[in-house]
């Protein structure tokens, strides 16, 4: 299911009721009322306000928690208890990416199917951190920011080459600013 696809339809149905509420009200402008009538009328109005303010407090608490319950960020408190943990400083203009445990000089290489914790910071300034795919798509990224350690947690399933570029603009040599790592398969395959 693509959430995108399901918010455009509600969306769409919520244009389609105040279009047809638009209509309806232009349809009675002309018709004279009597008192006993505005009462009524009044009335009325005053429950589908109510009862529309709580289908939309509903639908607002419901559509949150469905959106928000697989919450793609990691807590950021503690160590995610990951097998292999990389920490990247980002710094103008360059990535220093070590495994922890290993000198920092070390060639990175990581393994499919297990969890990688990245524990993401700046030395400078802020820094976009995206690692690309073999194919060229970003598998994901968060921002590196001087004094702070974002976590993020990733499972490669795709053997290769990974890239990592900055995604936000750090100076004069932003655009240079790539590293590469490999990923490969337990068997060493």
């Amino acid at each position: 299911m693509v959430y995108q696809n399901v918010v455009w339809v509600i969306a769409l149905v919520g244009m389609g009721l105040v279009t047809l509420g638009f209509l309806y009200i232009i349809s009675q402008v002309g018709r004279p009322a009597d008192a006993d009538a505005v009462r009524g009328l009044n009335r009325r109005s005053a429950r589908w306000r109510s009862a529309l303010f709580f289908i939309l407090l509903i639908g607002f608490f419901v559509g949150s928690y469905a959106t928000l319950n697989q919450f793609p960020i990691p807590e950021q408190s503690g160590p995610l208890a990951a097998k292999q943990v990389v920490n990247v400083i980002g710094r103008q203009w360059s990535w220093q990416m070590s495994i922890e445990g290993q000198p920092t000089g070390d060639t990175l290489h990581l393994v499919t199917g297990s969890p990688v914790e990245f524990r993401v910071t700046s030395g400078d300034v802020n820094h976009g951190f995206a690692i690309y795919a073999p194919d060229g798509r970003i598998a994901i990224q968060t921002q590196a920011m001087p004094g702070f350690d974002n976590k993020i947690l990733y499972t490669f399933t795709v053997p290769g080459k990974y890239m990592v570029r900055c995604l936000e603009y750090c100076g004069l040599g932003h655009a240079p600013m790539v590293t590469e790592f490999d990923v490969t398969n337990p068997t060493g395959g």
